[in-house]
């Protein structure tokens, strides 16, 4: 038992001096998560951090991911980008809902909105040496009123929009829509994560995109 004891002494010190190393200046955990991202079987540690600006701001959010090097973890990446800050989800407050893993990778969701609801999950995976963004899937519209789905495979290209109309009397939700479109050679990863500077238009239904 003490044997025991001491290994997991070991460990969870290993861990925490992990996180204090590469923890940002007057930064507070929101969450830890491991899991293998990058095919070795050792899980990888990712660390979401809060970052107080001022009150009006909020916290802005880093994520790292640390890899374990023989007995040292070293910093695999990190970004200031690829989650919303604290204040940045409308009526309904901190759009930030969390960050799994699964099969190999990384996925970040978030929901936020008042009347206009909005949902995003970004999934990325590990390769040429940063963790691209290989897929998105965005949700928007008004309960009881429309629906909107865009699905997007940023590794095949392939866009699925669907706009469902629930409230048919309001002229003003449109009709239903489908469409599927290919758009290919996007390259988007943690660092330049929602800067919207990618704008997609489908050319049957001028849906506008925006990644």
């Amino acid at each position: 038992m003490k044997t025991i004891f001491c290994f997991l002494f070991l460990v969870l010190g290993i861990s925490c001096f992990a996180q204090k190393e590469f923890q940002p200046k007057g930064s507070v955990i929101n969450e830890t998560i491991d899991g293998d991202l990058d095919g070795d079987r050792i899980p990888e540690k990712v660390i979401v951090y809060d970052i107080p600006i001022n009150e009006e701001s909020g916290n802005a959010r880093e994520i790292q991911i640390l890899k374990k090097v023989g007995n040292k973890w070293t910093l695999l990446e990190k970004s200031r980008n690829a989650i919303l800050g604290s204040k940045d989800g409308g009526v309904m407050g901190d759009p930030y809902v969390n960050t799994t893993i699964k099969n190999g990778i990384l996925i970040i969701k978030h929901y936020g909105g008042s009347s206009w609801r909005w949902a995003d999950t970004d999934k990325y995976r590990f390769q040429n040496r940063h963790f691209e963004l290989i897929g998105n899937l965005s949700e928007s519209g008004r309960v009881f009123e429309f629906w909107k789905t865009i699905d997007f495979s940023l590794s095949t290209g392939q866009i699925i929009y669907t706009k469902t109309v629930e409230n048919t009397k309001d002229p003003e939700n449109g009709k239903n829509e489908t469409e599927k479109y290919v758009k290919k050679g996007i390259k988007i990863n943690l660092q330049n994560r929602n800067d919207k500077s990618v704008k997609i238009i489908l050319p049957k239904t001028r849906q506008e995109i925006f990644i």
